[in-house]
């Protein structure tokens, strides 16, 4: 699914084409998604100029003179830019028509997406009211997380990944991150000392501008493309690799199942 990452690398490729423009119309071809689209959101839109697209955790802000747009990509959506004429595709819930003649274009198979409407501050939604730093702003860091970590006995992977903490942790990535620390995924939050803590979050921090970087290798031009952008490549130390040898050690990489989420690591690494 878009994670952090992938909703990065999509405001980096639609903003130089969205900022500025005014929106003519859009057509909500499918108004049932995750939450339903507001049946007046086409009369919101129409005129509104487009000021700036934000990201916040996996959410995507396009604030207009009107309001602001906030987009959820779900398990299976993507944003492109098409020209006008473009073949509609069986899941193409929603075209916003711009003044450059280009629609912005809502694919979304799975429809797990979203797609609201505020004219109050985006930031006080109650999606959004709640969430934890960005883990790439100084308001994030090793400190921080020693901080927020104290006296609780869930394990360190579900602590990282848990929105309230820190956004945009996504499974692959609190993976990853914990790999580059050394920390074992199940220790418990509460136990890990500060010192760890500041590796934990420079390897967040790291794994993340990693894959946005990468992201961005891959984005050609949102005009015309396939929807698919910034699902980077990127070669994995654990996530996935169960059984296979660590690259830093040559044991073979193990798994187990915390928070319902799958976990990679290596027992020689990782303590």
């Amino acid at each position: 699914m878009p994670e952090l990452p992938e909703v990065e690398t999509t405001r980096r490729g639609l903003a130089p084409h969205l900022e500025g423009r005014t929106v003519r119309s859009a057509l909500v071809r499918q108004h049932s998604l995750r939450w339903p689209v507001d049946p007046d959101f086409g009369r919101h839109i129409a005129g509104a100029k487009i000021l700036r697209l934000e990201r916040r955790a996996k959410y995507l802000l396009v604030h207009t003179d009107r309001g602001c747009a906030i987009w959820h990509l779900g398990m299976s959506g993507s944003l492109r830019l098409v020209e006008p004429g473009a073949e509609i595709r069986k899941h193409d819930h929603i075209d916003w028509v711009l003044d450059s003649g280009l629609h912005l274009r809502y694919h979304d198979p799975r429809r797990f997406g979203a797609l609201l409407w505020t004219t109050e501050d985006p930031g006080a939604h109650e999606l959004l009211a709640h969430l934890g730093p960005e883990p790439l702003s100084d308001a994030f860091s090793g400190d921080y997380l020693f901080g927020a970590s104290r006296g609780r006995r869930q394990s360190v992977k579900t602590f990282v990944m848990d929105g309230r903490i820190v956004v945009g942790v996504g499974n692959i990535y609190a993976s990853e991150a914990l790999f580059l620390a050394g920390i074992r995924p199940d220790r418990p939050a509460g136990g890990i000392s500060r010192a760890r803590y500041l590796r934990l979050a420079d390897a967040i921090k790291q794994v993340l501008a990693s894959a946005i970087e990468q992201g961005g290798t891959t984005l050609r031009d949102f005009v015309g493309g396939d929807g698919q952008p910034g699902y980077f490549a990127q070669r994995l130390n654990v996530y996935g690799r169960t059984g296979e040898p660590c690259r830093k050690c040559g044991r073979p990489v193990r798994d187990q199942v915390l928070g319902q989420r799958s976990t990679f690591f290596c027992s020689t690494c990782q303590r």
